[in-house]
């Protein structure tokens, strides 16, 4: 509905829907009257964040995707950063990041994930808007949701079901379409060459999507979701969420045409129009509730009807319980909660700093054997043998020249590198040597030894990297 009509409707026109709408308790399913507004019009913008979702998996980098989250081969590729498995220990970070950011949202906003970027949310919102459109307002829904199955009613289920498994097939194709090439997805799903998994996880989505989005709606946040029921010990009094005035509201009653209002009744009309556009079917004047997804949708509802009775809005806003109340806010900078997520934040964040800055696109790891330490050859030679691991991060393999400083080893002698070695991209690639050095020109039991290797891809970049290990000889 738009502001327009919501503003033609009259007090009277409020009240009878009103008379329809009953209180969230479970037992019914919730038709959410729709209606234009601040908030809504910011709700369908944030909603534009899933786009991301859709048209991410087609972006390409050269002859590859841009983003892709190569599991079977153990490879993240983020444009022209490649992750193994070895730097998936950043993750931990990341995930610690979003974690602590979303507790830090909470405690100074509410929930203000689930009322404008939570998935559950977004898709419920277009699953109800197609809804709206095809069969009309909550009266007409909940008449239809009673009527006999006859030709209208299944033409309009019908259309209805169609947009809704369309919608999911595409929530599928697109996830699916993060962890394999997103154009030879759809050829090989439709010829039938895709892999099991493929059609399993589509399969799995499109009935998780319209199950949960279209069918349980707000019951998943009810039910499902333990954000909801964490978020009640994560927001105190001066979290900033939508409150209801109750000084201002109280006490609430009905105007009547050509009747003046009651001594001492507050500007809370009790329309319920507030409860009627709400998702999840709360009263926010009852308090803060579970139920609460904080979308804002209710200030929207209750400035229409404050603007038709010449009333000043904010009945219900973004508000502090402490600013409802009068009392005197503490500033952000003294509360220690924030103090402590902001701190938290900063580690995560110089966790990924540090990780990131020190990766390397060619990785040498060098292991001394252990069995035996070292080996007296009869030539007088001492013996030591090291296996050493290539990591390549490439997206082609990559030919590595291995070299030693002999620097501080004199008529040293390196076994096992005559030609260079192809380092296979995405992987380890390992290789045994053995350093000789006379017997006579070692000076102590353990010396520092460095192995260096060097690749040069396609393009002509060199890469480089060096590992410290030790030569180890007998007892002087």
């Amino acid at each position: 509905m738009s502001e327009k009509q919501i503003h033609e409707q009259t007090i009277e026109e409020l009240y009878a829907e009103a008379q329809e709408h009953t209180i969230n308790v479970g037992d019914v399913k919730i038709h959410a009257k729709r209606m234009g507004g601040k908030f809504r019009n910011l709700k369908w913008l944030s909603n534009l964040v899933w786009i991301v979702f859709f048209i991410g998996p087609y972006m390409r980098l050269g002859d590859r995707q841009a983003i892709l989250l190569d599991i079977p081969n153990r490879q993240f590729h983020i444009f022209n950063l490649t992750l193994l498995p070895q730097d998936l220990w950043m993750l931990s970070f990341v995930l610690l990041f979003f974690a602590i950011l979303l507790a830090v949202v909470t405690a100074l906003a509410g929930r203000i994930w689930c009322g404008f970027f939570c998935f559950q949310t977004v898709w419920t919102d277009v699953f109800t808007w197609i809804e709206d459109k095809l069969e009309g307002g909550p009266a007409k829904r909940r008449k239809l949701e009673k009527a006999k199955w006859d030709l209208s009613k299944v033409i309009v289920r019908g259309k209805k079901y169609s947009l809704w498994f369309l919608i999911a097939f595409f929530t599928g194709m697109s996830f699916v379409a993060w962890f394999t090439d997103a154009y030879d997805l759809w050829v090989d799903f439709f010829t039938l060459n895709a892999s099991s998994t493929a059609y399993i996880t589509v399969g799995m989505f499109v009935v998780g999507t319209v199950f949960l989005a279209g069918i349980l709606r707000e019951q998943t946040c009810f039910w499902l979701c333990p954000y909801a029921r964490i978020q009640a010990v994560m927001i105190d009094d001066t979290s900033i969420v939508p409150s209801y005035d109750v000084k201002r509201g109280e006490t609430r009653g009905r105007i009547m045409k050509n009747k003046p209002a009651v001594e001492g009744q507050g500007d809370c009309v009790d329309c319920n129009q507030c409860v009627a556009v709400c998702p999840t079917g709360v009263d926010i004047r009852g308090g803060q509730q579970e139920g609460c997804i904080m979308c804002g949708l209710c200030i929207d509802a209750c400035d229409a009807v404050m603007e038709k009775i010449d009333k000043p809005k904010g009945l219900i806003k973004f508000a502090s319980w402490d600013g409802i109340m009068g009392k005197e806010e503490l500033p952000l900078l003294k509360r220690p909660r924030v103090w402590v997520y902001s701190a938290i934040l900063l580690v995560s964040v110089m966790g990924v700093v540090i990780g990131l800055s020190g990766m390397e696109s060619l990785e040498l790891k060098v292991l001394h054997a252990r069995q035996p330490l070292f080996v007296l050859q009869s030539d007088g030679n001492i013996q030591n043998r090291y296996t050493l691991k290539v990591l390549n991060k490439q997206n082609e393999d990559m030919k590595v020249k291995i070299t030693v400083d002999d620097s501080e080893f004199k008529g040293l002698t390196m076994i096992g590198v005559e030609k260079e070695l192809v380092a296979t991209h995405g992987t380890v690639t390992p290789v045994t040597i053995f350093i000789k050095v006379p017997r006579r020109n070692l000076t102590v039991t353990s010396q520092p030894i460095v192995f260096s290797i060097e690749g040069k891809d396609k393009e002509g970049n060199v890469y480089k990297s060096d590992r410290e290990s030790v030569f180890i000889g007998p007892k002087r």
